[in-house]
């Protein structure tokens, strides 16, 4: 049996714990370290991977592990749906901003400034219209 110390309010954390975290962030790591190196080679071919909703998809398989709750997940995807629309913007700005010269750094600044802006805008106005985010 692994031994076990008291956690955070009352928690314990096992070993098997900490290990099963240290998974899931390698797993997840591996994901987008692969991207990258792909894309280094293929472009199109990385951003087609980047466009595969792998991290929600791991995401819910750790959270359906984790939970077994129905309600939870539908309101989980329900809430990756309405959050992943104001990211799509930034796809659109950053690569505009890098073909009129602006350096990587700065149309990245703004793309997240961008997203940023529209996922408050989200949070403010999607209960208003009947999300519950």
């Amino acid at each position: 049996m692994i031994a076990s110390r008291p956690g955070v309010a009352g928690r314990t954390c096992s070993g098997a714990r900490m290990l099963y975290l240290v998974l899931k962030a390698a797993i997840s790591g591996a994901i987008v370290a692969a991207v990258s190196e792909i894309a280094k080679r293929y472009p199109g071919l990385g951003g087609l991977i980047a466009s595969l909703p792998l991290v929600s998809v791991l995401g819910m398989m750790w959270l359906w592990r984790d939970t077994h709750d129905p309600d939870r997940m539908a309101a989980h995807a329900t809430g990756t749906f309405w959050f992943v629309l104001p990211s799509l913007p930034m796809f659109l700005l950053l690569p505009a901003l890098l073909r009129r010269g602006v350096g990587f750094w700065p149309a990245l600044g703004a793309g997240c400034a961008l997203t940023t802006a529209l996922y408050l805008g989200v949070v403010l106005i999607g209960p208003r219209l009947g999300l519950r985010l």
